[in-house]
This record gives C-alpha cells, structure tokens and sequence, in this order.
C-alpha cells in the first residue's frame, strides 16, 4: 500500500466534503471492498437462507474510484522515480496477458502429450518409449489407417496387448473404468462448501449489548451449511461468466484447483467419453490469469481491475485448445465476459498470440503448425449446395435444442437419485461403461474425440490417402455397413452426449457436438446426388460447425474459430450459412444455450442483460415490485438525527442484522426525516466497527453524517467518525419507474444495489441488491 501511504489526503468522490484521510482511513478505502471476499471464506452463521446467500458481489462504481485513487496516487508525481513508476504501470497489463498467454500454452502442452499417451494406452503400448503416444511411436512408418493392421506390423515400435477382439475389447474398457474412476476421484477432492454468510455472524454480543437475550430457539438452531460445488468438475464456463458478471466463487481459480482440472482432464478425455478438454482449458486459462494476476497489487486489490485481466486471460484457453488466436479473443468477448471494453479486447489479442506462439513453439502435434485438422479439399461448392448447408444448419439446430432441454431434464432427474447425487464416482463409471461399450465396436468411435473429427474431416480425393473412411468411399459405392456406421456413430455420439454433460469430471462439449455433427455431415455426404459432386469431408466441416452452434449459440467466434481449425478461407461461407441457420432454429426450440442451461442447474447467479430485458418487456413491470418487506427495511435503515451521530450500539445491532441474514454484500441506508441521505456498506461498517473503532468503550458514538446545523462541533470525545466511508450520493429511482431501468442500470453500471425512492415525495421506500433482482427475473422464465 506505497502508493496510499505517500498520498493519504487524497480523496474520492464519496467521501464527505471537507473531509481528509488519516493513512488507515485511506487504506480502508481501497482494501474494505476486497475484505468481502475474505469474509466470504470465514464459518456460517445462524440466519435464515436467502436465494444466492452463498455469493458475494463486487460494486463496479467504487471499484473504479478506488482505482482513480490508485492512479493518481502513481501517476502524478515529480521525477525520475514517479516516471519510472508511472511508466512500470502503464506496461503493466501487456506485462500480465503475455505471461498468462505463456503460462497456459506451457499448461496445454503437457495436458495434450499425456492425453495423446494414455488414451492409446487402451488399445497398447509403445515398445521403446512407454510414455510415448502411438503417433509419435509409429512416426514416420505408421499407416493412416490404424485399423488396417491392428497387429502393429506396419509399425513394429507399437506393441498392441492382444491380437483377439474380445480380449482387446476387455482390455479397453478395463482401462476406459481405470481412468474415469481416477478423474472422477482426483475431481472429488476440490468439493468446497461456499459459506452461508458472513463470518462472525453467529456472535450473539449485539443482542446482547441491546439488552436482548438470545431465545432456546434461536440458540439450537444449526448453522446452516453453505452450497456444495466441485470446483474442478465440468467445463467451468458457466462459473467463469458468474465470476465475470461481477459475482465472488471463493477458491474457485486457486492453484490446487489449475492442477485437478489438468489431471483430471487427462484422465476424463482417454476414458474416451463424449466429453473435451477444450472447455476445462478456458477454467485452466482463468485459473493462470487469476494467479498471474494476484501478484500485482493493481489487480489483486481492486475486483474490476482484476475481471478485465480474467477476460484476456480466459481468450488464451480456446486459443490453446484448438490453436486458433483470434477465435479466442471472439470467444471470450461472445460467450463469457459481459464486460469486455475496448482496452480488454487488446490484451486478451496479446494473450491469445504469445499463447500461439508458445504452444507453436512446444509443438505438442508433432506437425510445426497450429492448424490442427488441416485439410486441402482442393473443390469448391456450387449454389445448389447451400441448400445442403442450410439442412445441415436445421439439423445442428434441432440437435442443440433438443440437446439442451434432455440435458436439462436428465440433470433434474437421473441426478436427483440419492445414489448418483452422493457417489458421483459411481455416475462415471455407468457412463464409462456405457460409452466403452457402444463405441469400441464401431471402428470410427474407438478413438478420442479430437481424432475422430480428423479422420471425418480427411480429404480423400489424394489417392495416396489409406485412411479408414478413405478405404470405405473408395469404392463406387460405399458398403451398406459403412453407412450403417456413420449412423451408429451420429446417434451414439448425441445420446451419450446428453448424459455425460454434467458428470463429476473436467469435461466440455464442444468436441462432442463437433463429433456428432462431423458424424452427420459425412452421412449426408453419402447420398448418391452428391456424391462426387464435392468432398463428404466439406458437409462433415459444416456440420459440426452448425451442431455446436446449435449446442451453444455461438455465431461469429465459431464460424473463425472452424477457419482457423481446418484452414479452409474458401469454406467461410458455408460454415457461417450452418451456423447462422443453427442458432436460428436452436433458439426457437430453446431460448437458452448450453452454457445458460448448466448456470441454472448448477444454481449460479447471473444477470444476461439482453434476455433480461426480454423478459421485462413482456409485460408491464415497474420497480416498486422489488422493494423488500418492511421488516427487511427496519433492519437495513438507520434513521440519523440533526447532529449526525448514532449509539455505537445500534450499528452493531444492524451489523449483526445484516450477516445473520447472509446479506453480506448489502449495507445500512441513512435517511433524516425519511430522505435519502447516504449508503453504508457492509464491509466499510465491519471495518469501522471491528478496526477503526476497536480501541473505543462499546457506549461511544458514531458520526455518520456532518451535523446539519451550521457551526455545530464536528467531533466529540470519544467519538467514531464513521462519514468518510459514507456513499453520500447512491444511486437512485423513482419506484414508479419501469423496470427496463432498473434491469439496465444493473447490467451496464455494475451496480451491487440502488435505492428506490418514492414519487413525488423523493422519499426511501427501499432498496434493490443485485441478487434479489436476479431472483425476481428467474420467476418470470
């Protein structure tokens, strides 16, 4: 805290006028809002739940002051040192997405060598180096079709572990159970229970101190326990845009947190399931910014600053993934962040190129290129064939729908079994058995999901091309159990993928909705009036294209993201018709993508601004239907008289108030004669109270307001002055207003709470905490 030390008589727009700052006044502006989250991991207290309970905000506004604070602290300065200083600063962000873009290329590099290794581990070994994958065994002698001789003669470095079917097929699901129950055990040991309130909540010293004793009832109740997550398991993507929307998941970035979702993606991807590492890789590329992040007090203490660098940061994590830069950048700004300013959208570009650049450099492919499913179909598509996209993109948005909803409703029914819900080891090896058992027979499902889209994807128009599917369509006709197989393989990859989304394990869905929809555009590609007119390898591109628009929604990222995955500029147009037409079709089936979906299974809160005001605008809705019970209203005011000054006792009674009801990021509304006169949050009253206050009698008083009468003394002996973390100008509105602005004033200012006053009179009749919003718009889906 150098920077306040050297200037602590600066002050923000919300102290009181007339006021300076002692040194630790000073501090506690720019360290109170951060101590919420610290608060958010200390015990439970006793108090009635309340919806979102378990989740702490960050307040935008007094972010960005606090961080004006910190800049003109830095950067008005005489001198060598304060240029020097100012300059360091200025670098500072480029300094922090450079290195996050190469920490997480480094991260992906060893997650995608093990994965390669121990998912071949299934089908053998390699003779002369064990921890090498089959491709970099069998390299250069190894033939593309990697059924067309499963005893490993073209390839004598490659050591299968029997040459009888039902043996192998033992072996592969022996070892397919081997890694699930690892994943789903490694996944097990981050469960966190996020704390019901505040801490200190249960001390019953206020009531005391108010001549109230505690009831037998109140006394056996028991602490509620906070809500259970996994924090490695799934994706972590609807988490991620929790987090970013301005809400607190304590330990949820944590280092032991990066090392689970790592290993465990390992483990979940060569169980051969229909599941990705690509969407554990953004949880990985945030968790990398978040600890990147922390060591420099610019983000670590200020929770917009700190969401700007997860933003960039969280872009590298699809750029690692499918080596493709700048559909990360689109990615993070489409699908996950719901502030993304201009200056974010340049260092999430610079976090997304040094992660290129490094993982281009680590070469984990053994290729030298980024691209990872390179093709060179050498055709082009005629008009007639847009129609074929345009089907390809009703196909991919009837899968997402129907996708989404079946989820949807297996996770509210499957796993509401007592069995499933507390042994969720036990829900990874059914699918692990399941999948083992569907796919090994098909010899295109046998493989992981990344190899699956290359083999559809291949181009075999070169007839040097000895790959499986190449070998099938070589002839005038492919064979019936060709055919038979690309349909098995379309409906296995859709049904498992729908009961495998939201198990216990680190595990996207994009590589399966690109599975099934690669699996469905090379079916297509069969049929005799296309047939040679164009590559099958074209509609299986766009097919998967559109399946994963369906499944998710995104549109522009995806359509580059495809670009950069293939490296076909020639075929942007049809991806963009598949895609385009997919979410069309998508959204009328299901209003919500996946990623929306697993945020209201999972009970996140989150505010989506342009659904929200869809909602809204339904109907006729005004603000004053989000006023709090007049209880809840008696508890949060506090009624200052003429000389600005309260019993001590009091606001530890209203502190106590506020945690027992795990109101943690609300605070205290002053009113004179029932007029809005100022805003006390929580964590600057705990502060004063238990900091600032510590060394004074339990009888003293506290200043909140500058008396009103005009040469009256300011201070007293012995007195608490509390004004300077007063926000003497909160933001406000009239409880006749529409509620189109209320919705808009929380989603594009970042509010925490406003104040709702009456019409006409001006005067408080309540206040909005952005979780009670988010609860209210919830009833109305």
């Amino acid at each position: 805290m150098a920077m306040d030390e050297e200037r602590p008589d600066e002050r923000t727009h919300l102290l009181a006028h007339g006021r300076r700052l002692s040194e630790a006044e000073a501090a506690s502006i720019v360290s109170s809002q951060i101590s919420k989250e610290e608060q958010a991991l200390g015990e439970t207290a006793v108090g009635e739940r309340l919806p979102y309970n378990d989740y702490t905000t960050i307040d935008w506004l007094h972010d960005l002051v606090k961080d004006s604070f910190r800049y003109r602290s830095i950067h008005t300065g005489k001198g060598i040192r304060h240029k020097l200083r100012s300059s360091f600063d200025s670098c500072e962000g480029w300094i922090v997405a450079a290195v996050i873009g190469t920490l997480t290329a480094c991260v992906a590099y060893a997650v995608d060598v093990a994965v390669a290794t121990i998912s071949d581990w299934k089908t053998g070994y390699c003779k002369t180096n064990v921890f090498a994958s089959k491709d970099i065994c069998c390299a250069p002698t190894a033939s593309l079709d990697p059924f067309a001789d499963e005893m490993g003669e073209s390839c004598p470095a490659w050591r299968y572990w029997t040459d009888k079917y039902w043996h192998g097929f033992g072996i592969y699901v022996g070892f397919a159970l081997l890694f699930g129950i690892i994943s789903g055990s490694v996944t097990l040991t981050t469960k966190r229970s996020l704390p019901a309130t505040a801490p200190g909540s249960g001390d019953r010293v206020p009531m005391e101190m108010n001549g109230q004793q505690p009831t037998p009832a109140d006394t056996a109740k028991p602490e509620p326990a906070g809500k259970s997550i996994y924090m490695a398991a799934g994706s972590g993507i609807p988490e991620i845009k929790t987090i970013l929307s301005g809400f607190v998941i304590p330990h949820f970035l944590d280092l032991n947190v990066l090392i689970v979702k790592a290993v465990g993606s390992v483990f979940a991807v060569a169980t051969g399931m229909c599941l990705g590492k690509e969407g554990p890789f953004v949880h990985i590329s945030t968790c990398v910014a978040y600890l990147v992040g922390v060591q420099f007090p610019k983000y670590r203490e200020n929770g917009r600053k700190l969401r700007e660098i997860l933003s960039a940061g969280c872009s590298s994590g699809l750029a690692v993934a499918f080596g493709a830069p700048i559909g990360g950048v689109l990615f993070a700004y489409e699908e996950i962040s719901t502030y993304f300013p201009r200056k974010v959208l340049w260092r999430a570009f610079i976090c997304s190129l040094f992660a290129a650049m490094t993982l281009r450099a680590l070469n984990p492919t053994g290729t030298g290129k980024l691209v990872l499913f390179e093709t060179n179909y050498g055709t082009s598509y005629q008009p007639y064939h847009y129609v074929v996209f345009v089907v390809l993109g009703i196909a991919g948005g009837i899968f997402g729908g129907v996708f989404c909803k079946a989820n949807f409703f297996w996770s509210r029914s499957f796993r509401k079994y007592n069995i499933i819900k507390n042994y969720p080891v036990f829900e990874v090896f059914l699918v692990v058995l399941v999948t083992a058992l569907l796919q090994y027979p098909n010899p295109l499902t046998r493989e992981p999901g990344d190899v699956i889209i290359k083999n559809l994807l291949v181009d075999c128009s070169d007839n040097s091309r000895m790959a499986y599917v190449c070998l099938q369509e070589g002839h005038a006709a492919p064979s019936p159990k060709y055919l038979a197989w690309l349909a098995y393989g379309t409906l296995v990859k859709l049904v498992l993928t729908i009961i495998t989304f939201g198990i216990k394990v680190p595990s996207g869905i994009i590589i399966p909705a690109l599975d099934g929809g690669a699996f469905f555009g090379r079916l297509v590609g069969q049929i005799p009036l296309l047939a040679g007119s164009i590559s099958p390898g074209i509609f299986a591109m766009v097919g998967a294209g559109a399946f994963l628009a369906g499944v998710s929604r995104m549109t522009i990222s995806l359509a580059v993201i495809m670009f950069e995955l293939t490296g076909e500029l020639e075929f942007i147009v049809p991806n963009m018709i598949g895609i385009m037409v997919a979410k069309w079709v998508a959204d009328a089936l299901e209003h919500e993508g996946v990623y929306d979906l697993a945020q209201t299974v999972l009970g996140h809160p989150f505010l989506d601004l342009d659904y929200s005001m869809k909602l809204v605008q339904q109907d006729t809705y005004l603000v004053e239907e989000l006023i709090p019970p007049a209880q809840t209203m008696r508890e949060i005011t506090v009624d200052v008289p003429e000389n600005g000054v309260v019993p001590r006792v009091l606001l530890a009674q209203k502190l106590h108030q506020l945690q027992r009801r795990g109101l943690m990021d609300a605070g205290l509304v002053l009113v004179q004669h029932g007029m809005l006169q100022g805003y006390l949050a929580e964590g600057e009253l705990k502060f004063g109270l238990e900091n600032l206050g510590r060394t004074l009698p339990e009888g003293c008083l506290v200043r909140l307001l500058p008396p009103a009468v005009e040469g009256a003394p300011f201070e007293h002996e012995g007195e608490l002055d509390m004004s300077h973390f007063v926000d003497r100008t909160p933001l406000s509105i009239c409880a006749k207003a529409p509620m189109e602005y209320a919705v808009e004033m929380f989603g594009k200012l970042g509010l925490r709470h406003l104040c709702v006053t009456e019409e006409g009179t001006g005067k408080l009749v309540g206040v909005i905490i952005k979780k009670r919003l988010v609860v209210w718009l919830e009833g109305l889906r």
